[in-house]
């Protein structure tokens, strides 16, 4: 130790005795070692964190005259809106995650359904593809679904504060994983970039708590060819708000005109021309959360005389450990793009890797 040599009696004398008692009782200095903070949980790092990026952000963004206090005003007010709001507790997380290069922020909801049940599978679109399952060979009713989607942001503050201007992409996945006779396949893969605009509102009607506006371009397609493919190009809009943790979502999209095929096998043109008359022009979806609960209902319909359309509920659930568990269950037209002229019936459980908000 090389304290003493400092030439400050009191601090040399102070290391002296540290010294003499680590010597004197071995054990004592375990106990010293032992003894530290109790690690923190994860709700008080997510705080801590939330709050560092904040006076980070809050930082950039001040005027040259502001103090201290006006930082940490601004950003106690921040906390306080967001610990009552889901739209602005979900992106207060993701403002701070971009702080963190190594992290990925969630888009849509990230799930592993390992076992679903579907009433009547879609056989028709496989029975004639080389390759595919043949004739005699049925799919599978119970199947294996998941989604993995997320976002990355490209620039902020761009017309608005806090705006933000993102690149998405969705994966959705059914898989024949326990139908041995065909191979256990994929059977169909949708894939979803995404370029979108997003900002938080603080007005509205009827004293809404909250409110997000978002402003993309889509692309969806299941990468096959032939007989197979299908995709969709849309522009599309997206109104959240929030009122007593109840978040409405009504998202309205216009899809970019195609050329019609003068031979299906043709790379070239629409791969499905009549989408719109199963998936209609919007989606309007809904999710309330009670204590660790949270229940989500979807909504599409095409408004024509031949009615079509479809449901989606969903239940997410506190299991363990920070895991939480969900259940699924969709009645309609346009699950999946293979199916989306098919009137599919589907109910799945198991886990949910992020929160719907």
């Amino acid at each position: 130790m090389r304290c003493a040599s400092t030439g400050r009696r009191r601090l040399g004398a102070a290391c002296g005795m540290l010294f003499a008692m680590l010597v004197a009782a071995p054990g004592a200095a375990q106990e010293f070692t032992l003894t530290e903070e109790p690690v923190a949980q994860p709700e008080v790092l997510e705080r801590q964190a939330l709050s560092q990026a904040c006076l980070l952000r809050q930082l950039e963004q001040a005027a040259d005259d502001a103090t201290v206090a006006d930082i940490r005003a601004a950003c106690a007010e921040e906390e306080s809106l967001s610990g009552e709001s889901l739209l602005l507790g979900r992106l207060r997380r993701e403002e701070a995650a971009e702080e963190i290069t190594s992290l990925l922020t969630p888009h849509k909801a990230n799930y592993f359904l390992p076992v679903t049940y579907a009433r009547h599978p879609n056989l028709d679109p496989f029975e004639n593809e080389l390759g595919e399952i043949l004739t005699g060979n049925d799919l599978d009713n119970v199947e294996t679904k998941f989604q993995l989607s997320l976002k990355f942001s490209l620039a902020g503050d761009l017309l608005l504060p806090r705006d933000r201007l993102y690149f998405g992409f969705t994966t959705l996945a059914f898989w024949q994983a326990f139908n041995q006779n065909v191979s256990a396949p994929f059977r169909e893969t949708n894939y979803e970039p995404e370029l979108f605009w997003s900002t938080p509102v603080d007005w509205g009607p009827f004293d809404l708590d909250a409110g997000l506006i978002t402003l993309g371009l889509s692309h969806q397609s299941n990468g096959r060819g032939g007989s197979l493919s299908r995709s969709w190009n849309r522009v599309y809009a997206n109104f959240q708000f929030e009122k007593e943790k109840l978040v409405v979502s009504l998202k309205p999209w216009w899809r970019i005109p195609e050329g019609r095929k003068d031979d299906p096998l043709d790379a070239d043109g629409d791969d499905n021309p009549d989408i719109e008359k199963y998936l209609g022009y919007f989606e309007l979806s809904s999710t309330y959360r009670r204590r660790n609960h949270e229940l989500s209902l979807m909504l599409r319909n095409n408004l024509r005389s031949d009615n079509r359309g479809a449901v989606q509920l969903e239940w997410t659930f506190p299991l363990w450990r920070g895991i939480r568990g969900y259940a699924q269950y969709f009645n309609g037209y346009g699950e999946s793009l293979i199916d989306y002229d098919e009137n599919m019936e589907r109910i799945g459980i198991g886990i949910l890797l992020n929160d719907l908000l």
